[in-house]
């Protein structure tokens, strides 16, 4: 495949549904990734509906997250931070974490990580 710079609508890509006792209401969408032969980073954009959740976990990698809609509960070691749209939240690698939507609306945040995380 030739280099070439690649657009698309988020919504138009098939989401990956979560819904269990350890992570509920969770879609996940990759934007970018393996199949655009990125090589170091993979985008996604998770949606989390109203009383959902993340799973509360770590992993040898650290990863961004940019909250693009809602406001997200991000529970951490040292107690819960609220962030809302237009905040990031950096996670370092083996922190655990969680993110929680305990709103009435839609969570959305962006999340990236290594390429070798997604795999």
């Amino acid at each position: 495949m030739s280099e070439r710079i690649v657009t698309g609508k988020a919504h138009d890509l098939e989401a990956q549904v979560f819904d269990s006792d350890t992570v509920r209401g969770v879609e996940k969408r990759i934007l970018i990734g393996e199949k655009h032969n990125a090589p170091n980073f993979v985008m996604r954009l998770f949606t989390v509906k109203p009383g959902g959740y993340s799973p509360r976990h770590s992993h040898d990698w650290e990863h961004e997250v940019f909250i693009v809609k809602g406001e997200a509960t991000v529970v951490t070691p040292e107690g819960e931070i609220k962030v809302s749209a237009g905040s990031y939240v950096y996670v370092p690698k083996n922190v655990e974490h969680q993110f929680k939507n305990e709103t009435e609306d839609i969570l959305e945040f962006i999340c990236v990580v290594p390429v070798y995380a997604e795999k």
